[in-house]
């Protein structure tokens, strides 16, 4: 709503109640009639975030995509473990290494063995990225009219609106057919870096008022490098910087059936909805800070870090700083350090132990190991300071540590970090949409216990 609009809805609102002259006595009017009792919970065993006891997830599904281990259990506790994610039954650090060996990239491999269950021979692996590329063009005047003529300050809601409007271009959207959802997974994830992409070069032009690049997408060079090719105005990048973002996109591909945007994608996909809604609920899923943001609140942290430190390469002082954080003493006085702590992994992150490899490689190229050593510091003295703090906690880096880092040395806008998120996992939700499709047609309804107080209807006239 624009300011004019605002007001006279608020003008409407006041008009109802004499005593709201704003929303703040009608805010707080709403918090009080929907805080439920918190003993409650316990009251009625509620799996509170579909969470058990012992913090391991209540099992909802079955998946057979990806696999999420970071712990064992021996009588209900949880015992920390080295982590390791699986794809298709295939652990990332050894799919990462054989591209890295072969010196080639691998997000299209992955996003075919996430669809398809199989890695690609060559020639299939040559016909799926030809594929990619015949549908990575955007829709005759949707540019003009979906991209440019209605910008928006936050990419996510540009590509969840241009998601939705996708649906309108489409001669068959509401089929369901595996046929049909697989053609419609194929084109969403071919157009995902081309939306974002022209997302941000609009978001940049209308509200800071920059120059305007549309470069169109490029066959035969993939999707890390398209899109580096259209973010920036001169299309140029570096080697080790295609190679980076190609790594940050596998790792971001997927994580198991049971986080949050996956989760919601395969509620959505249970009700026999099409797949634009599946897909642009789960953006709006990794749209909240608490999942797709949380790099950005990484870079956040580390600035006020280097604001309030005066030698934050002074070991001593950066600790105190941190300790700080904990305590909620400091930063956004939530009592967390960012890009540490999962909720799955304990010993390690295996996305994190390759990211921040890269990482590294990165910043040599860029002149910047000083700042990556902040990164690798931050992470030892938090992990030091849980030992101290928490003996009993096991804390590891979780990717969003480095991805931010990376996203910053490679030039990207802080507005595409979580874009990007999207742009790689669009691959892990379009499998989980079709396994749900094809494995589970029973709509996904859980139970939920009603705490309220029976109550007698009172006339208009009667109530005080």
């Amino acid at each position: 709503m624009t300011n004019p609009e605002v007001n006279k809805f608020i003008n409407k609102i006041s008009k109802l109640n004499e005593d709201a002259s704003t929303f703040d006595k009608l805010a707080v009017l709403a918090k009080e009639s929907n805080l439920i009792n918190p003993e409650f919970y316990d009251l009625y065993n509620v799996k509170r975030g579909l969470r058990n006891k012992n913090g391991t997830g209540v099992l909802v599904g079955l998946t057979d995509i990806a696999s999420v281990e970071g712990y064992s259990l021996q009588e209900n506790k949880k015992i920390p473990a080295e982590g390791q994610l699986f794809y298709r039954g295939i652990e990332i650090k050894d799919l990462v290494a054989g591209f890295q060996k072969e010196k080639r990239h691998g997000f299209e491999e992955v996003v075919y063995l996430l669809l398809f269950g199989e890695l690609p021979r060559q020639n299939v692996l040559d016909n799926f990225n030809h594929l990619l590329d015949e549908t990575r063009q955007l829709p005759s005047g949707y540019t003009e009219n979906m991209i440019l003529k209605i910008p928006s300050k936050n990419i996510m809601n540009k590509l969840q609106r241009s998601i939705l409007v996708l649906y309108s271009h489409d001669e068959n959207p509401d089929d369901i057919t595996i046929k049909n959802v697989l053609r419609q997974s194929i084109e969403l994830i071919a157009r995902f870096p081309t939306i974002i992409s022209y997302g941000y070069q609009a978001k940049a032009h209308y509200f800071d008022h920059k120059s305007l690049f549309i470069h169109s997408p490029q066959k035969g060079i993939g999707t890390a490098e398209n899109i580096l090719y259209m973010t920036r105005s001169d299309n140029q990048y570096t080697k080790t910087e295609a190679e980076t973002l190609d790594l940050a996109l596998i790792l971001h591909a997927d994580h198991g059936g049971g986080n949050n945007s996956a989760f919601a994608t395969h509620v959505v996909s249970s009700s026999g909805t099409d797949t634009y809604s599946a897909i642009a609920a789960a953006v709006g899923s990794l749209k909240g800070h608490k999942h797709g943001g949380a790099n950005i609140m990484v870079r956040e942290m580390i600035l006020n870090i280097k604001e309030n430190v005066s030698d934050y390469h002074n070991l001593s002082k950066l600790k105190d700083y941190l300790l700080k954080i904990l305590r909620k003493e400091a930063f956004n006085k939530e009592g967390l350090i960012y890009g540490m702590g999962h909720a799955i992994y304990t010993k390690s992150d295996p996305r994190a132990v390759l990211l921040k490899k890269k990482a590294y490689e990165l910043a040599m190229e860029k002149n910047r190991v000083e700042e990556f050593n902040l990164y690798k510091n931050i992470e030892e003295l938090t992990i030091e300071l849980f030992k101290e703090l928490k003996p009993d906690k096991v804390i590891t880096a979780n990717v969003d540590l480095y991805s931010g880092f990376v996203y910053e040395m490679l030039n990207i806008p802080p507005e595409l970090y979580t874009p990007l998120f999207a742009t790689a996992r669009i691959a892990g939700w379009c499998a989980h949409r079709i396994e749900q499709i094809v494995s589970d047609q029973k709509i996904i309804r859980p139970a939920y216990k009603t705490v309220s107080v029976e109550k007698k209807y009172i006339s208009l006239q009667e109530r005080k």
